[in-house]
């Protein structure tokens, strides 16, 4: 996942290890700077019972949800072996499975790209070509008939005797 994509969550993990102030400083620069940010921030701190937590209790086990997941994610892995090995290797093999189709997948999408801006490329390469030999087409019809229009002013002409 790119980083533009995954910048909330993490500002989200750095305000959270800092505590409430954090969350209220950053809601009010953001009313300060740009009104709309501060107000969602505000939004998003009551939505999620920031506003109102205490640091023990929940939030704690938000906190060690959040951390877990990211290790989660991060590693690659599940948590811990759950002590039934046919539970262990069949999910080990499913997240093998589902490991190789995300490549497998996310190969899929590359080789699509690569199609689509080949062929644009090409429709380009068309388009500049028919561009190019239109006016060296329109050169050759002007010169044909400016060379016709000298033929036929050179006969139509009658000799001038003196």
């Amino acid at each position: 996942m790119s980083t533009v994509a995954t910048w909330p969550a993490q500002a989200e993990n750095w305000l959270d290890e800092r505590g409430k102030g954090a969350w209220i400083a950053a809601m009010v620069l953001g009313f300060v700077f740009f009104w709309p940010v501060g107000l969602a921030l505000l939004a998003y701190m009551i939505w999620s019972k920031r506003m109102f937590s205490h640091c023990s209790g929940g939030h704690d086990r938000q906190m060690k949800h959040r951390h877990a997941r990211r290790h989660f994610h991060r590693h690659g892995r599940g948590f811990h072996d759950s002590g039934n090995s046919a539970f262990d290797a069949y999910k080990a093999d499913t997240l093998e499975r589902l490991e190789r189709e995300q490549r497998d997948f996310e190969a899929f999408l590359e080789r699509l790209r690569a199609a689509r801006d080949k062929a644009e490329f090409d429709e380009f390469m068309a388009e500049r070509a028919r561009a190019a030999q239109a006016p060296d087409a329109q050169e050759q019809s002007q010169e044909q008939s400016q060379e016709q229009g000298k033929d036929s002013d050179k006969t139509d002409v009658p000799p001038v005797e003196i």
